[in-house]
């Protein structure tokens, strides 16, 4: 049984969307295996989702999970979602409502935890909901923010929000754009909300006022490490009050707790018992995500590109794109017996599997580090954001990925495969994998470099509550900061 360090309570609020839950619900296992005692929130609605996934997570003190030398739980914040309405999840309308109902619905939370005798000694929050900073200075409590993308993108935003490059305008949209501790980045591959051609304007303004309020928070944490991102790192430090603090990857250091999980989907380990009856390393792993929707024509493409390949596969489907895929596909593999669709899937358990070839990934965040950690070379399939980048990265500064051009066609997947796998660059490719991958497992393991880093915070916040929650926490002095291409601490 874990025993929580007294009077230190860490509290982590999440933005309800798959790819901001998982990083920041990692983030705090690991806190919490230092010693203190954390609590994660999201809203109720996606609470109430997530616990009909796994049918574990509750909001019981009884409740409390051991992690490490810590204990960990969940409680959720109402935000007035009606769960009955199917717009609830559209972005205009989810941001209006969290603006307006989520800071007195977390200020409501955080007096619950005082009234309970655990009052909050930290805030984290991620992306998408920069109130939170907001509160946590109204309450007086230290925040922190977890970036839940690369530093480079973190950078490239940045730069963009405060004016302090040229990017590409309707006027001069070929302009390749030149940021300290990046490649060159020509349009194709920056973030596509930095765009001029860029439809979705709404969503850009909501990343960028990211931005707007990130000085309140007094640490800035990246879900990457130092290794992977040294030359971003050290270039970005010099801009903002506090440096970029690597944590990452967030992936699970070791076999996951079943019951500390933030899966909206309920993930069929049926895919595993298949992959076990498949040859080493024969496998294509298909996977896009839980938001990028592929029309007709490219999932009929990738399709045939996968069947001709004759490659067995295990692709993730979901339930409501199964009807475009060619008619009568799904039965035909099925009975064939070499190949498998699946909802979902759990994604880390299938990368580290033998069997896995390499990954066809829309190059997601959360994937890249995934699939990073797992010494698994990528079939690059970005299709818009900060995918964009990170895919340039994995092919052409990593040099473990093999770019599919958009929009899909058949014979390119059938190349791109080929040459991942079979071509005269895929052993080469395969031992850069390899290398990665135990670089990026060495940065959280205990020592490593961003388990330092972690371990420096909660240190951090145990001083600033140790002396009665008074002064001002410093967040270099103490804290890991990238200096010159090393980790240093400042004295």
């Amino acid at each position: 049984m874990g025993e929580a360090s007294p009077l230190l309570h860490f509290l982590f609020v999440s933005f309800p969307g798959q790819g901001h839950l998982n990083p920041l619900l990692r983030l705090a296992k690991r806190v919490a295996s230092k010693g203190p005692l954390v609590t994660f929130s999201t809203t109720l609605d996606l609470g109430n989702r997530i616990s009909s996934a796994a049918a574990t997570a509750t909001e019981s003190d009884s409740d409390l999970i051991p992690v490490g030398r810590g204990l960990l739980r969940f409680e959720f914040f109402d935000d007035g979602t009606d769960p009955t309405d199917p717009h609830r999840d559209d972005l205009d309308i989810l941001m209006a409502r969290l603006e307006s109902n989520g800071p007195p619905a977390l200020t409501n939370l955080i007096n619950r935890q005082t009234d309970a005798g655990r009052p909050v000694s930290c805030l984290i929050n991620n992306p998408f909901l920069p109130w939170a900073l907001n509160v946590a200075e109204d309450l007086g409590i230290p925040s922190a923010v977890l970036w839940v993308q690369s530093c480079a993108v973190f950078s490239t935003y940045y730069h963009f929000q405060h004016k302090l490059a040229d990017f590409p305008t309707e006027e001069n949209p070929d302009r390749t754009v030149n940021l300290p501790g990046l490649p060159p980045m020509r349009p194709e591959d920056l973030p596509t909300f930095l765009l001029p051609s860029n439809p979705y304007k709404p969503l850009t303004n909501v990343i960028l006022a990211q931005f707007e309020n990130i000085s309140k928070a007094r640490w800035v944490f990246a879900n990457s490490f130092e290794e992977l991102e040294r030359d971003a790192f050290d270039a970005i430090a010099g801009r903002l009050p506090t440096p970029v603090i690597p944590v990452g990857p967030l992936i699970e250091a070791g076999e996951p707790q079943e019951k500390i999980k933030a899966d909206m989907w309920k993930a069929e380990d049926r895919c595993i018992e298949w992959l076990d009856k498949q040859e080493k390393r024969s496998v294509v792993y298909v996977s896009v995500g839980s938001v990028v929707m592929l029309n007709s024509s490219e999932m009929q493409e990738l399709a045939f590109g996968l069947r001709n390949s004759g490659r067995p596969f295990l692709w993730v489907v979901r339930e409501n794109l199964r009807e475009l895929l060619p008619k009568g596909f799904e039965e035909e593999i099925e009975a064939e017996g070499k190949s498998l669709l699946v909802e979902w899937s759990p994604q880390e358990k299938v990368l580290a599997h033998k069997s896995l070839a390499c990954f066809v990934t829309h190059c997601g965040w959360n994937s890249t580090l995934e699939l990073i950690a797992a010494g698994v070379p990528a079939i690059a399939f970005p299709q818009w954001g900060d995918q964009v980048p990170d895919a340039k990265f994995l092919c052409d500064v990593n040099g473990i990925g093999v770019r599919l051009p958009t929009p899909a066609a058949r014979a390119e997947i059938v190349r791109c495969l080929t040459a991942a796998t079979d071509g005269p660059e895929a052993e080469a490719m395969l031992k850069r994998a390899k290398k990665w991958k135990e670089i990026a497992r060495a940065a959280i393991t205990s020592g490593g470099s961003s388990d330092r880093n972690i371990e420096r915070f909660v240190d951090d916040v145990r001083k600033w509550v140790a002396n009665g929650g008074g002064g001002v926490v410093d967040p270099v002095a103490g804290v890991c900061r990238v200096i010159q291409g090393s980790c240093a601490v400042a004295t």
